[in-house]
């Protein structure tokens, strides 16, 4: 019997000692294409209801729950509506272009799958140069977004892919300089190396490893045009920003990519700061038993779908009970865990103004990434705890100097206000 951990990477061994040993490379291919394939949509429509659900209950709602049981029929119900939507393209708009950029958009999202772990040795393609893999490809999304605002000719949706233009290219340098930290510490571009690195300490619980993981994760959440950084898509001003004369499918490829492009950046801040697949060693029949209870108390759940649930978790917990909770799960719980926040964030906090959104990346991110890089060559020249007392002094000063620099200067000429008779 093949460990919980392992399960997937057995059967696909297994699988590929049934064929002739000629093929099993383009096998290989074909079930990496296949499961990203089919992975990426299933992950978005889910991660859709997800957020409408926090959403709701953040205000005292319920969110979805006519279509299917908990509503959990819902994703299926909103993608056949857009499957069945008319398209509608504005007459004098770029046809080939219009078309194109939706496209355009998700492929590079899909490719960025190729180089994420999901767990261990559960990884399509192990680049050594992973991380320059994903700045490259995630850079195209830039292209995508002006195309499909400017083809569309129309003011709204070009305002808004000019605003996503300057927005996208303004977090990805500091984006791209929160990592340079990261490989002077490790010296590896793999992903997988990384999370190797990490089986000691996760580099999120590290002075300058909580700074790049913080400016990672805000910058990845603005190059999605998430809030509180949604100006591109800012629905007072500009209708519906550069995706304003796109319906159907074609609506519903630029939200697949920007949700795709969310769960990506939460997995990436995982694989890169909170150690990846690697978790505490708590025993799987644990989770199982939490599991059955959980599914055994699921009132709206028919009762014999509920025992059969229950058996199935009792089963498993009794055939891999030695065995730790699996990697893929670990992977799984804590991108969800950071999906969840950023979910929180549109719940919870406004819309930054334009000012501020590019002050932030420009006035505050780009220099304490920079110092971050020198915080992060003191804690490996010195030895603990000097090295880390002094990085953290470094950055605290760092942080707190940036913050006064950048804030108004304060008027104290007293303001006149001429009121109409």
């Amino acid at each position: 019997m093949s460990s919980l951990d392992q399960v997937f990477v057995s059967a696909q061994t297994a699988l590929f000692q049934l064929l002739p040993e000629a093929l099993r490379p383009w096998a290989g291919i074909a079930v990496r294409i296949g499961v990203i394939a089919a992975l990426a949509p299933a992950v978005m429509m889910y991660l859709t209801l997800f957020e409408r659900k926090v959403i709701a209950r953040m205000q005292n709602r319920f969110g979805p729950t006519r279509v299917g049981v908990y509503g959990l029929m819902q994703p299926l119900s909103d993608g056949l509506k857009m499957l069945i939507k008319e398209d509608i393209v504005p007459r004098h708009a770029d046809r080939l272009l219009h078309m194109l950029a939706p496209v355009t958009a998700v492929a590079p999202v899909i490719l960025l799958f190729a180089v994420l772990p999901i767990g261990r040795n559960m990884v399509a393609a192990d680049l050594n140069v992973g991380l320059l893999y994903i700045f490259a490809v995630a850079s195209v999304g830039s292209f995508a977004i002006f195309t499909g605002g400017w083809a569309s000719r129309s003011k709204f949706s070009t305002l808004g892919a000019m605003r996503a233009v300057a927005q996208l290219i303004s977090y990805e340098v500091p984006g791209a300089l929160s990592v340079v930290a990261l490989i002077m510490v490790t010296g590896t571009l793999s992903m997988v190396s990384i999370v190797d690195a990490q089986a000691a300490r996760w580099f999120l619980f590290t002075p300058w490893g909580f700074v790049a993981g913080v400016m990672f994760f805000l910058c990845g959440v603005a190059e999605c045009n998430r809030t509180p950084f949604d100006m591109p898509e800012a629905e007072s001003e500009l209708t519906a920003g550069f995706h304003t004369e796109y319906s159907g499918m074609k609506f519903a490829l630029w939200y697949l990519a920007e949700f795709l492009e969310a769960f990506l950046v939460c997995g990436f801040t995982v694989t890169l700061f909170l150690g990846g697949w690697q978790g505490p060693a708590v025993p799987f029949w644990l989770l199982a038993t939490l599991l059955a209870v959980i599914v055994g108390m699921a009132q709206k759940l028919p009762l014999p779908v509920r025992a059969v649930g229950v058996l199935v978790l009792a089963a498993a917990g009794l055939l891999w009970r030695a065995d730790p909770i699996p990697s893929w799960l670990w992977f799984t719980a804590k991108t969800y865990a950071l999906f969840f926040v950023l979910v929180w964030f549109r719940g919870t906090f406004p819309r930054l103004r334009a000012d501020q959104l590019m002050g932030l990346a420009w006035k505050f991110f780009l220099p304490m990434a920079l110092l971050n890089i020198f915080a992060a060559g003191v804690w490996v020249s010195y030895p603990f705890p000097m090295g880390t007392i002094a990085s953290v002094l470094l950055l605290a000063a760092g942080a707190w100097g940036l913050v006064r620099i950048n804030q108004p200067a304060s008027s104290h000429a007293p303001r006149t206000y001429v009121l109409a008779d």
